[in-house]
């Protein structure tokens, strides 16, 4: 009798966008071929674009996530709740936080990244980092509870970019919702908030900072005890919550991949390895310099389905499919209430419908991949 193929062994590293439309083309084939395994450290795979909603009060926790462990099982595929922390792409092997090791012959990279927090060395107040998102939600909570006893604060946003303008300005339509007079701040570089949108971009949102109550400030440099701003006396706040840009966890610097110079993986236009053909990767953990790729969710998601082709036409020595970035994406930034600012190139809006434009955008897409 003729023997069964072995079974090509897949690992997903993370519970990234990219890796939500791997699972649904799981889901909707035959698997022998594979013996598929999905390690993230959380069950939950929280959609970073609710994130400003539900600080904003407009979703529930459970809007804003999904089950991994579900998505898993309707795929076929083993869910393992672990941190990867290392890679050894010699013998195949990926290292576990328990000390176990999970072997491939395929492996993905979805696995996002880290805030950069290297300015906030020698920093000794309360400090809240976006990511992970599990971590900050509760951090976050405890930080209300205190701001609801003392019944007045200060706290400062540190980052300039998309993630800390919706994320300061969520906060202040919480802070505002629940009557805490906390002063806030958002600190940016000395360009600005969104320094490097147009000019249009730009003054719609500082317009939109000061609808929210939000003091703008310049950074120089942050760190020690204290906030330190250009031009200006040091800041002492209660808390800051980084937003600061994002940073490669170290342990890939041992993995011998190609990596660019921030240590991220370097890939090709089918989201593979330009070292280690094996090894595919998608979403902020990857690099692909010279294209219009960036660390933003828009990216993650559109290249969720040419991963998800490429994976299963690599395992059958099929052709693979290029995912080339649009030069021109719509960016959708909310603005603390039922208002968002509307990015295309140059041209920038900000209104209510805006908002309603974002909303069903971002439940449509959890709702694609929900299974209830």
């Amino acid at each position: 009798m003729p023997t069964e193929p072995p079974q090509e062994r897949l690992l997903l590293v993370g519970g990234g966008h990219a890796h939500l439309f791997v699972l649904e083309q799981l889901a909707q084939q035959d698997n022998t071929a594979y013996r598929v395994q999905l390690v993230s450290p959380s069950r939950w795979q929280y959609y970073s674009g609710m994130l400003p909603g539900w600080l904003a009060g407009h979703y529930t926790l459970e809007q804003c996530r999904l089950d991994l462990s579900a998505l898993c099982a309707a795929a076929g595929v083993d869910f393992i709740e672990q941190p990867v922390i290392g890679l050894d792409t010699k013998t195949r092997q990926a290292c576990l936080g328990d000390g176990r090791t999970l072997s491939y012959d395929r492996l993905s990279l979805d696995i996002g990244s880290e805030t950069e927090l290297g300015w906030a060395q020698g920093y000794r107040g309360t400090l809240l980092s976006i990511k992970p998102l599990e971590r900050f939600q509760a951090d976050w909570q405890a930080l209300l509870e205190r701001f609801q006893q003392q019944r007045s604060g200060s706290l400062a946003v540190v980052g300039g970019g998309a993630a800390g303008v919706e994320l300061v300005m969520a906060v202040a339509r919480a802070l505002e919702q629940r009557a805490l007079p906390v002063k806030l701040w958002l600190l940016a570089g000395e360009a600005g908030p969104l320094a490097g949108l147009s000019r249009g971009a730009r003054r719609h949102i500082r317009q939109e900072l000061s609808r929210s109550g939000v003091r703008v400030l310049s950074v120089r440099a942050q760190g020690r005890e204290q906030v330190l701003l250009a031009g200006a006396e040091p800041l002492n706040v209660d808390a800051v919550i980084a937003a600061s840009g994002a940073r490669a966890p170290a342990w890939l610097a041992t993995t011998g991949l190609a990596l660019d110079e921030s240590g991220f993986v370097l890939v090709d236009q089918f989201q593979r390895s330009r070292s280690h053909p094996e090894i595919f990767a998608a979403g902020d953990i990857c690099a692909r310099p010279g294209t219009a790729l960036g660390r933003s969710g828009v990216y993650s998601v559109r290249a969720g389905p040419v991963l998800a082709h490429n994976l299963m036409a690599a395992a059958a020595d099929k052709p693979l499919r290029p995912y080339w970035p649009r030069r021109r994406s719509l960016y959708l930034i909310s603005c603390g209430g039922h208002r968002a600012l509307a990015l295309w190139g140059n041209l920038s809006l900000a209104a209510d419908r805006c908002w309603d434009w974002k909303d069903w955008i971002d439940r449509r897409f959890m709702a694609g991949f929900r299974k209830e």
